[in-house]
């Protein structure tokens, strides 16, 4: 395997780690979805460096970032841009004006407080990589990634996001608190930031070292793709995605608990995700450890938990725990 592009994605994510300290989780599943070409949606309380992570990403990354911060009174073209008159040689014209979705690198913040019309354009946006304005088609950048946040605890003057369109982001990343060893380190970085002195590949500052090329992105996508994955793998990873369909095949308990399983697009997430996991790793194959490693931000906000789920606090994380230890692998 070649190892110039691997090496280059390593040092990628030990520049990110190094600003965004421990959240080295939230690291992973953003190069696993660039690698894989799909979208984050990133649930966390405030303060979980949840921005700082994508913002760090686009600081090492040769690429366009956008924030878009949601709330009540957005509009759809405010995010995918809209035909605005121009007066040219006397006569007016209508020209369309690129919206933030344009941007290689999107950060949806708090998209549960935008209404269900401005969700949907973002989210049409995401599947059909275009965006389509008084008839006339835009594609967006080849590089395309969107991280959504949303906030767990905050539910006034909130639009939650239904399933069917939850199922359009290729991972639910839930993040939560350091430990009390790497706060100490945010402590001493943020401190070191105001100073002016932050550590080196750290903060907000310019890096010395040559963003990564969008070309080497695209390299490592297609190094992604090549990687081989085994018939038995295929079998695993669908045997898991039934199971969230058929329960009652594996446990009378793991069937009160599923009222609507995962879809299609969950077996195709976890082949795109395993697939990263594994190129990360420095392995040229799949194995089912990389498939476990991943099932849960692939599947969490693909099942539809029962009423009797609900009132006995059973989660989609304890869901899917029993799924991975009722399926066998093969």
């Amino acid at each position: 395997m070649p190892t110039s592009t691997l090496d280059a994605f390593a040092t990628l994510r030990t520049r990110m780690s190094a600003s965004v300290i421990g959240q080295e989780s939230l690291v992973e599943r953003l190069l696993i979805g660039l690698l894989a070409n799909g979208h984050l949606l990133v649930e966390g309380l405030p303060g979980l460096a949840k921005t700082r992570a994508v913002k760090s990403l686009a600081r090492e990354l040769d690429g366009k970032l956008a924030r878009v911060q949601f709330t009540p009174d957005l509009l759809p073209s405010d995010i995918t841009g809209a035909e605005i008159y121009h007066q040219e040689d006397g006569r007016g014209i209508f020209r369309f004006e690129p919206g933030p979705i344009f941007a290689n690198l999107v950060l949806a913040d708090e998209i549960n407080r935008a209404p269900a019309k401005v969700q949907a354009a973002l989210l049409e946006a995401m599947e059909e990589r275009q965006v389509t304005v008084a008839g006339t088609t835009h594609p967006l950048p080849e590089i395309f990634l969107v991280m959504a946040t949303q906030n767990p605890i905050e539910q006034e003057g909130t639009y939650p996001l239904p399933e069917a369109q939850m199922d359009r982001f290729l991972m639910h990343v839930k993040v939560g608190y350091p430990s009390h060893a790497a706060e100490i380190d945010i402590v001493r970085l943020v401190r070191g930031e105001e100073s002016g002195n932050p550590p080196v590949g750290a903060g907000d500052t310019p890096s010395s070292q040559a963003t990564m090329a969008q070309s080497t992105v695209l390299a490592a996508r297609d190094a992604v793709r090549k990687i081989h994955v085994a018939p038995a793998i295929d079998t695993y990873i669908v045997d898991l995605v039934q199971a969230t369909r058929q329960p009652e095949n594996y446990s009378a308990e793991l069937a009160t608990w599923i009222e609507f399983g995962a879809s299609p697009r969950g077996a195709l997430g976890l082949d795109r995700c395993a697939r990263a996991h594994a190129w990360l790793d420095g392995r040229d194959h799949v194995t089912p450890d990389d498939v476990q490693a991943i099932a849960h931000d692939v599947l969490r906000h693909r099942l539809v938990l029962s009423y009797e789920a609900s009132a006995a606090s059973i989660t989609a994380d304890r869901v899917i725990d029993e799924v991975l230890a009722r399926v066998a692998v093969i």
